[in-house]
């Protein structure tokens, strides 16, 4: 659960309804929206008021990276994950301030050198997006 405007997220284990177990977890203030990487383990949300993506590990509770985003408003909706020739997983971004789509690596085990980076930008279409996605037969 993100509580937006105070760089909070609430990380909330729900096995047991009678008794959940709530982690909070600082991350960066007005975060907007994300989605999980292709493992589900971390968990990327836009603060896009302050152009970065928070980085949730949500196997260990706790805030993994905040990376500048590489553009102006990052807005992924849940984002887009694929395998990038050259630098593995990646996690993409468009953003609404300007025609940047940022590629975020996401494999911290396989590829460290590239995890938790900008690892590629490219150039969109026109001045900005809401949201990317992929296709499974792409």
């Amino acid at each position: 659960v993100n509580v937006k405007e105070t760089g909070h997220t609430l990380l909330v284990n729900y096995e047991d309804l009678d008794n959940l177990v709530v982690t909070d977890i600082g991350t960066e203030r007005f975060l907007h929206d994300g989605g999980l990487d292709s493992t589900g383990r971390y968990f990327l949300v836009a603060a896009n008021a302050r152009h970065r993506i928070a980085v949730i590990d949500t196997q260990d509770g706790r805030l993994e990276a905040l990376i500048e985003s590489g553009g102006l408003t990052p807005h992924p909706g849940r984002g887009a994950n694929f395998e990038h020739p050259e630098y593995g997983p990646v996690w993409a971004t468009s953003h609404l301030g300007d025609r940047v789509i940022s590629l975020i690596g996401t494999d911290p085990e396989n590829h460290p050198e590239h995890a938790w980076k900008v690892v590629q930008t490219l150039e969109g279409q026109g001045g900005g997006s809401l949201f990317i996605k992929t296709h499974p037969n792409s």
